[in-house]
Order: structure tokens, then sequence, then C-alpha cells
């Protein structure tokens, strides 16, 4: 899918929080290949397992993207993971990409019993770890906070890896370790004028190749936006407490995050998402927020006519 006229922007399907079934996660994937999206992302909540959804569907769609958006590294050893990982990419026929990210405090302390001691510490140490095992390589780290020490021989393709970011230190850290970022409660402001230059110039330094920027954008085709926000704010409202995601919402100068959803006509739609483009994103990962089925299901059909069209 083209968007804004620009050949290089991919166009995702965002799978969302809610699935909880392989057999939904399938006919989500086979909706999104045969509406024509570039890839399909699977989110770790408390529902199924992205990995292992993904390896079990991944000859249903033979042809896109599948990736994760994102996988927490508080859990899960980095050790772990990359065995998963490349145990995932020999099943996608290398389409699958990796996406981790630190988390919230309240998720690692309260869900996972983890100290959050030190986020961009943790993560570094883990990326040492995870970056080369993803790609076929050993890793030998001895942090503060991770320590791995092995290889894996599991043939595959070498797994890409998308790091969230959001604060400056940790878009520095993506820039320099990994392929990208996946960035979510940011809009297009804030991605021009804070995550675009940041995220580049830690690649460039590195000597990496141009990282990826995917956005994560909620679209909803109605001719009631302000209903639509309305029946979003509960649920928005819990991304607005967290610290990292209210930073985000007061860089684009926005108090209430429905704000960011992109409700309207599929013409409205389609100007929000160019938006986001001559940002920077790179990818645009669409997620279909709608307070009822037909409104789901109509956005879908729009989706994927702008798509074929």
């Amino acid at each position: 899918m083209t968007v804004a006229n620009d050949p290089g922007v991919r166009v995702g399907l965002a799978g969302g929080t809610q699935l909880s079934t392989i057999d939904a996660v399938r006919a989500d994937a086979i909706w999104a290949a045969e509406a024509g999206f570039d890839s399909y992302w699977v989110s770790h909540v408390v529902g199924v397992d992205p990995l292992v959804a993904l390896a079990v569907v991944a000859n249903d769609v033979p042809e896109i993207e599948l990736g994760t958006s994102v996988v927490p590294t508080v859990g899960r050893h980095p050790i772990a993971l990359a065995q998963q990982a490349r145990t995932t990419q020999q099943a996608c026929g290398g389409r699958f990409t990796l996406g981790v990210g630190p988390s919230h405090q309240i998720v690692a302390e309260a869900m996972y019993g983890e100290a959050w001691e030190r986020p961009l510490q943790r993560t570094s140490e883990y990326l040492d770890a995870l970056v080369p095992l993803c790609a076929g390589e050993p890793c030998a780290v001895d942090g503060t906070q991770v320590t791995a020490h092995t290889s894996l021989t599991i043939p595959t393709a070498p797994v890409p890896v998308i790091l969230a970011a959001l604060g400056p230190r940790m878009l520095e850290l993506a820039g320099r370790m990994t392929d990208g970022t996946h960035v979510g409660q940011t809009g297009p402001r804030t991605i021009a004028s804070h995550t675009a230059p940041l995220l580049r110039a830690a690649a460039a330094e590195a000597g990496r190749p141009d990282p990826r920027i995917i956005a994560l954008v909620n679209v909803c085709v109605t001719d009631d936006p302000v209903g639509v926000r309305a029946a979003a704010a509960a649920g928005a409202a819990s991304y607005a407490a967290l610290p990292s995601y209210r930073a985000m919402l007061d860089r684009e100068g926005i108090e209430d995050p429905t704000d960011l959803i992109l409700a309207g006509s599929i013409e409205e739609i389609s100007d929000g998402l160019a938006a986001y483009v001559e940002a920077g994103a790179t990818d645009l990962r669409l997620g279909v927020l709608a307070p009822e089925a037909h409104l789901a299901a109509s956005t879908r059909d729009a989706l994927a006519e702008l798509i074929q069209s």
C-alpha cells in the first residue's frame, strides 16, 4: 500500500490486545493479507502468546511480514526470547520481526514482581544478549542486571529487532542497537521533532541503516467522531496515566489521548495518515478502534478499499 504517494511506506494491521485464540489471530492475519496490508502485528498483554500464535498461522499468510508489538523484556530471559524468536522466524520463512520493549513500572512490579531499577541500563544489557542471538551469533553478557552466555543452533534467517522507545535515551539506544522503534500515543508533531531526529542520528552515528519508525494509529470510519472518542475515553485514560505516554502527549500538545484517534470519513483518515508519513514514520500500524461491531466492519471495508485503490 502507498500512503501520500510514498511507495516506501509500509502499512500494517494491529491485531490489538484482545486476541485470545489462535483462530482469531488466523482470521485477522488472513483478512490483513487479503486486504493488501504489508504486515500484521500481534500485541502481548494477557491474551495469546504472539510468537506462538504467529508461528502457527504463518503458513496461512505466506507473503506478508508478521511481528510482535511488543513483547516486554520483563518476564523473559533474553536467551529464552531469542530461542523463541528464531524458532518463530523458521516457521515464518524469514518474515518475522520481533518487537520488544521495557514496558512500564506498573507492569514490571505488579504483574511480574520484578524490580523497576535503571530500566535503560537493563534494556541495554538485555539487547546486548538478545540482538546477537537473534542474528545467529553468540552472546557474552555480564551485566549488573542481565547475564547471558550461549549460542543457539536454530538455522533460520536473522530476526530483526525493533525496540519500543519514547524517551530520548531509549530512542538513542534503539537507533544504536536495533532496527528501529515502535511508538504509541505519539502524534505526527512528536515524531517529526523528537522521535525521528533522535533515532536517525543515533543510527547514523553507529553506522546502522536508516531505522524503521512504526507508528500505531487508531482509526474509525464514522459520522460521529465525538461519540467514537467518548467511547474510547475510559481505556485511553489508562495510557495517559503512564509517565512515558503522558510525556509524548505533552510533547504533542494534547491533553486527551483520544484526540490521536483518526475518526471521520476515510478521506479524513487518509489525510491524517499522510501527516504521520510526512513526519517521518516509515510504517503505519493501523488499529481499528470502533465501539460497535458494525463500525469495525465498515472501517475494515473502507481500509481495504483504500489500500486496493
